[in-house]
């Protein structure tokens, strides 16, 4: 039942692995691996045995970016799985079935990784060119795929666990990526410590890491098959609308009072009176019902993870050695970059979803109402929620940390920080705009975003390490104009007390080509797509009707 005869396993197996995209996902994975192996491969004519440096820099290079692309494609193939049911409306039929809660879970944690399970199984053969170079032995590979293995196991796990408590995928999919990515620096960290232990390194990486990785499995899949044992919100008829007071009444933890500041910044309470004239119906429509409608729960565990998180991270980049300020900032950033386009990628897709598209462009609301109301909207909530991060940049500019000298960088975070919000909001839009689901234009989203900000660093970082001062390196830093955490770390720092410059005097901004690039192409960039839009509802869709 949980295995040979799990019907729910053999559904998404043959449902999944069919489809064209589980094809074109496998050859892009192989061909970008094996494109890095290729191009990092050493050019010497004669290789040096005594000294394989070059070869364990391409093993562990080869490593990093497979374990980190994995840590991001596991929640677009596990946080939908349980919230997919409730989106179809077919989580009741599933519950009354008589397969146990053990073996629904079991069959779509499985099916699941399935995907990711073929995709490093074909990897193998890429990492088995390498071993001919020297520096590193099978045993390391072996132990480094157990780890690996062990570590998608648990993110997996945990995305089919957030499935559980949320009724849309895109929420599940967030709290997936807070919880998952943090545990994936730290895995990357310890590994990259432990580097110089030898067999210390793989007795960790065979014992250690499956031990407890499987045991957290353990404990999140029974308390995901007690979920389900016991559903919260079966018999719910499909309804999506979310009893605010009760919910508030029965919270435990963090509270939103949506009446009171800053909570009402970003979740406005609900409207008791007639709608004042000339006001935007849909962008109060979209900001006091529809970003809400599923209850508070996404937004307060959003707050505190990210809370959580940032109180280390503030303490040590911001107060206790200031030149690491960038760190803080682009932790700041990549919130933003998370949770922007949650509130924008379904702004029209949940009209299509709800087939009430077509009505609401028989009203008389203008075209560009519509846009700049679910623009604004989702805006507003991603940009106040990341907000919460970039107060204390204000409280560490009003301590006695030299951060006074340094205040064209400080303002030029803020910068930074504005754009980043309005591409990732305006990004999100668009792909809402293209897409039919709410789902694939989040993830949709998420793609664009990764091709713009971190995918020209990745490029840059693989360059300077292994074609430093090359016409290559110089085209990839080139590239990177349009990432704002190269921007960021571009600005100059200068301390004369209590921390060490990052910057002299003479050179002190040397990379200002990259801010003010990143300006222009930004701009350019949120220009074209809002002019896209627009043409998409005024010409395509409105004029048509």
């Amino acid at each position: 039942m949980y295995l040979t005869r799990n019907p729910v396993l053999q559904y998404e197996l043959l449902s999944n692995l069919r489809l064209v995209r589980a094809f074109v996902l496998l050859f892009a994975y192989v061909a970008l691996l094996g494109g890095v192996v290729f191009l990092a491969w050493p050019q010497s004519q004669v290789l040096d045995m005594a000294q394989p440096e070059a070869a364990k820099r391409l093993v562990s290079l080869f490593f990093l970016g497979q374990y980190l692309l994995a840590s991001l494609m596991t929640p677009s193939f596990a946080a939908g799985a349980i919230t997919g049911e409730k989106e179809r409306h077919s989580f009741e039929m599933l519950i009354a079935s008589p397969l146990r809660p053990g073996a629904i879970v079991l069959g779509k944690l499985l099916a699941a990784l399935c995907h990711l399970a073929i995709l490093m199984v074909c990897s193998l053969p890429i990492v088995m060119l390498c071993l001919p170079l020297g520096g590193v032995s099978p045993y390391e590979v072996f132990a480094a795929y157990i780890a690996m293995i062990s570590s998608v196991v648990l993110s997996g796990m945990i995305c089919l666990w957030a499935s559980s408590f949320f009724n849309r995928t895109s929420a599940a999919l967030l709290v997936s990526y807070l919880m998952i990515l943090p545990l994936a620096l730290v895995g990357v960290l310890i590994w990259n410590a432990l580097g110089q232990l030898g067999e210390a390194r793989l007795f960790f990486a065979t014992t250690v890491v499956p031990v407890v990785c499987f045991s957290m499995v353990a404990l999140l899949w029974w308390n995901t098959t007690k979920r389900l044992l016991y559903p919260a919100d079966l018999g719910s008829g499909g309804q999506d609308v979310v009893d605010l007071e009760g919910e508030a009444r029965e919270v435990v933890g963090l509270y939103i009072q949506r009446d009171e500041f800053p909570d009402n910044l970003f979740a406005p309470p609900k409207r008791t009176t007639l709608l004042e004239d000339g006001k935007n119906p849909i962008y109060d429509k979209e900001m006091r019902s529809e970003i809400f409608s599923q209850g508070t729960l996404m937004l307060r565990l959003v707050i505190q993870i990210s809370m959580l998180l940032a109180l280390p991270i503030m303490a040590v980049c911001l107060y206790l050695y200031p030149e690491y300020a960038p760190w803080y900032i682009g932790y700041a950033l990549f919130f933003n970059v998370l949770v922007g386009p949650v509130f924008s990628a379904g702004s029209v897709c949940s009209e299509r979803e709800r087939e009430t598209l077509d009505l609401l462009l028989t009203t008389l609301i203008t075209p560009w109402q519509m846009l700049w109301g679910k623009l604004l909207s989702g805006l507003r909530v991603s940009s106040v929620l990341s907000s919460f991060l970039m107060w204390p940049v204000l409280l560490a500019c009003l301590l006695p940390l030299d951060y006074w000298n340094n205040l064209p960088t400080m303002l030029g975070y803020f910068v930074i920080f504005a754009l980043t919000c309005v591409t990732t909001s305006m990004t999100a839009l668009f792909c809402s705009t293209i897409f039919s689901k709410t789902s694939q234009s989040l993830v949709a989203s998420y793609m664009v975003i990764l091709l713009l900000f971190i995918a020209p660093l990745a490029a840059r970082y693989f360059a300077d390490t292994f074609f430093p001062g090359t016409s290559g390196a110089e085209i990839t830093r080139v590239a990177s104009v349009m990432s704002p955490f190269a921007a960021t770390f571009a600005l100059p720092l200068e301390f004369d007390s209590g921390g060490s410059p990052i910057a002299n005097a003479p050179s002190k901004w040397r990379n200002l080509d990259l801010v003010l690039g990143y300006l222009v192409t930004t701009l350019a960039y949120n220009g074209a797509l809002l002019a896209t839009i627009v043409w998409l509802f005024h010409s395509r869709w409105r004029v048509a009707r």
